[in-house]
């Protein structure tokens, strides 16, 4: 299995609408890409590792899926709807990992 994961860098002088990514966006994400996306989940940043340090992120998602391949087939044919999505959100620029999971539930 594999994690794309969508990352957005905490700048306080930016906007992000966690509720538009949490209720509109990443819904919009699963009914595009369908079966290929197993599952994601939405995280809103809360602090950085030392006390009092802002998150580092914002906001994120993860997308599972079982391959890259299979993330690749679901998103592509969308990528532009799903793209032209981001500014009703946020006016940052996302940072995108894939990795594999080695361990998960």
């Amino acid at each position: 299995m594999i994690k794309v994961s969508v990352m957005y860098p905490n700048n306080p002088s930016a906007r992000f609408d966690h509720d538009y990514y949490r209720d509109k966006h990443m819904p919009l994400v699963k009914a595009r890409m369908g079966d290929a996306c197993k599952f994601y989940t939405v995280d809103k940043g809360l602090a950085g590792g030392a006390p009092g340090a802002p998150a580092t992120y914002v906001g994120m998602c993860h997308i599972y899926c079982d391959t890259v391949e299979a993330f690749q087939s679901g998103f592509g044919p969308h990528a532009k709807e799903i793209l032209a999505d981001i500014p009703n959100y946020t006016d940052l620029q996302p940072v995108i990992q894939i990795s594999e999971v080695v361990v998960g539930q």
